[in-house]
Order: C-alpha cells, then sequence, then structure tokens
C-alpha cells in the first residue's frame, strides 16, 4: 500500500504521469495493478459519456469537437480512445489520437488509446478498469470513443452514464438495425457530417422513431469538422441525468460480469494458445469443439 499511495495521490491531484502510469499497470496487468484498483476511491458524479456507431460516422471528430468546447471553458476531459485490435499480433491497429491532434498541448485534455483485446462489443474489461482509475482523478468529463462496430457494440452501455450514438445521412438502409440494436441503448443521436444531402429527412425520421421514447431521446444534427451544432449537443451534456434504477443495477452487473470474466481468463495464453492450435489443425481429424474439452 505504500508503493500505491503517491501514485493515487497523483491520481487524486490530476497528474497526468502518475495517471498514465497507473493506467500502464491496469492495463498490462503488472503488479500493482489489483491493489490499485481495490484502493480507488471513484467520484461517481463525473459524467462518462460513450460515443459510438458505425464506422466512418465522425466520431473521432465529434470527440475532438466536443473536448475542444469543454477545454475552452477551462474544464478538464479525458479521452479514451478504444482501438480494435490485430488477431495477428494482439495490438491496437488504429490510432484515433493522430486525429486529435490538436488536443496535444492542452494541458486540461488526457488522451489514451486502448486495444478492444478481441472484445465483441467494442469494450474490454480493461477499458472498463482504465474507466475507473480516471474516475478517481480530477476530470470534468470522460469521453469515451468505441471502435465502431455498429449493432454488436452495446456493452458500451454497461460502461458509460450516456450513451451517444453517432450516424450519418447514409445511415438511412440501417433504421432497422437501429431499431433492433442501438436504439435500446442511446440516450441521444447525432446525425453527423449533416450538411450532406438528405440529412433533415433522416434527422426527422429519426425523431419520429424515438419520440414515443419516455424521456425523449433528442436527436441532433452535427458538422463535427465546421463545428456547427456542437454546442447544443454540449448544452446536452452538461444537462443532469440519471439512469431509471432498475436498469443501473442491471448494468453494474453487466460490467462486474465482464470483469469477473476476464480474470477467469487471465490463465490462458493467446500466444500459446494460437501455436497449440495451429499444430492440431495439421492433424487430419482436427476437431474444434474436442479441442476445447481440456480448456473448459
Amino acid at each position: 500500500m505504500d508503493e500505491l499511495e503517491p501514485i493515487l495521490q497523483g491520481i487524486r491531484q490530476g497528474n497526468f504521469l502518475a495517471l498514465a502510469r497507473a493506467l500502464t499497470w491496469v492495463e498490462n496487468d503488472i503488479a500493482p495493478a489489483a491493489g490499485l484498483l481495490r484502493s480507488l476511491k471513484m467520484n461517481v458524479k463525473v459524467p462518462v459519456v460513450g460515443i459510438t456507431g458505425p464506422p466512418g460516422a465522425g466520431k473521432s471528430t465529434l470527440v475532438n469537437a466536443v473536448a475542444t468546447y469543454f477545454a475552452d471553458l477551462q474544464k478538464k476531459v479525458a479521452i479514451l480512445a478504444v482501438d480494435p485490435t490485430s488477431p495477428f499480433n494482439f495490438g491496437s491497429l488504429l490510432g484515433d489520437r493522430i486525429r486529435m491532434s490538436a488536443q496535444f498541448n492542452r494541458p486540461n485534455v488526457y488522451i489514451r488509446s486502448v486495444a478492444t483485446r478481441g472484445a465483441l462489443g467494442g469494450i474490454s474489461a480493461k477499458t472498463i478498469e482504465m474507466v475507473d482509475v480516471m474516475r478517481a482523478s480530477d476530470f470534468d468529463l470522460i469521453l469515451v470513443e468505441t471502435v465502431g462496430v455498429g449493432q454488436s457494440e452495446l456493452e458500451i452501455a454497461g460502461l458509460a452514464d450516456r450513451t451517444v450514438v453517432v450516424l450519418v445521412p447514409e445511415s438511412g438502409d440501417e433504421i432497422q438495425n437501429i431499431k433492433s440494436g442501438l436504439m435500446e441503448i442511446a440516450q441521444a443521436f447525432v446525425v453527423n457530417k449533416s450538411d450532406r444531402e438528405g440529412a433533415d429527412t433522416f434527422a426527422n425520421n429519426l425523431k419520429k422513431l424515438v419520440h414515443h421514447q419516455e424521456p425523449k431521446i433528442p436527436v441532433f444534427k452535427t458538422v463535427a469538422d465546421k463545428n456547427m451544432g456542437v454546442k447544443m449537443f454540449c448544452d446536452w451534456l452538461q444537462e443532469p441525468f440519471y439512469l431509471e434504477n432498475e436498469r443501473r443495477p442491471y448494468l453494474m452487473a453487466e460490467k462486474a460480469f465482464k470483469i469477473l470474466q476476464h480474470y477467469k481468463m487471465s490463465s490462458i495464453d493467446k500466444v500459446s494458445f494460437r501455436r497449440e492450435i495451429k499444430d492440431a489443425m495439421k492433424q487430419a481429424d482436427f476437431n474444434v469443439y474436442r479441442f476445447l474439452e481440456r480448456w473448459y
């Protein structure tokens, strides 16, 4: 505990170096991480906003615009950009921080990338833990940008206080997917790139789709790279918001289950596992179900 105290104190004081060290411990399962997580005093009043939606919708651009807005108000903002993981080297494929280069020199904006680590829903147990570390610091807002794998990305709802789905006018053909998946988790929709043809029609259709929701789900139109419509969206982000009592325990249970699942699987080395399955596949009678029996 003595070795953790300087790091914990640094996190509480908003020291980015201490925060970066703690996040590295947690992300890589370095020895002090478990004790650190148990010692965290998280500020549940710090809002965590999940930004999700299909690839190419402009999520990174919107996150960058939102961070700029709040940073200009002297608010302290943390951005966790969840990047897809390569199935070959298990590293991160994309560096969303490159798209947020304007924020690099801002003393009140902290940016960190994390890999999905194969999580189909875009959120790994490491992401959950890293957000909890950030919540123990002095941020005014935490933004989590997910990889944008579409309808399966429902796990963000178990992490964020508010989940925002970003779409583009061309998403009109995906309305059925929205209804069956992302509609269930969205507290707001953002139609980005709304200077394109068909944006008004698409936004109006979305509003009709969600008008029966209670509380009513807002639909915002933005052109994030031109900073159009961003202020109205940011004003909404600053409004008090509380999840229904029935939903919060459910989402917390999902979060806890994901962390438990991660630690139950931690004894399996993916590199060795991949090597063994590669050798097993050379056998003429290879059967993946028989191969997995000894791992149950």
